[in-house]
């Protein structure tokens, strides 16, 4: 349960980290979404280094999670209902997700 919240949280940093600026630059937002935004992806950065396994063995894996996490932002933050391919394809990346994360040792 550690790693999978390690992981949203991860995913959490990144977008949020990557959502602000958008919001600058697509919807004129205020230039100071930026410090904060510096800031999620600095602590996405640290959290990655939080995972016990090879680096890139985390990367691999937290793609899957970020896949879950960036469609559940555009059900909560966008409004946008996913499709039953939308969640067809969170399924098949967690499913290679949890093969590359909790694979016997």
């Amino acid at each position: 349960m550690r790693t999978i919240l390690l992981y949203v949280a991860t995913a959490l940093a990144e977008i949020v980290g990557c959502y602000l600026p958008y919001l600058w630059l697509k919807q004129d937002r205020s230039v100071w979404l930026l410090v904060p935004a510096a800031i999620s992806l600095a602590l996405f950065a640290w959290l990655l280094t939080l995972h016990e396994t090879a680096a890139g063995r985390v990367y691999a894996a937290y793609g899957g999670v970020y896949i879950g996490v960036a469609i559940a932002w555009l059900w909560a933050v966008d409004g946008i209902r996913p499709t039953a391919w939308d969640v067809a394809g969170v399924a098949v990346c967690l499913a290679g997700m949890g093969l590359i994360a909790f694979q016997p040792r």
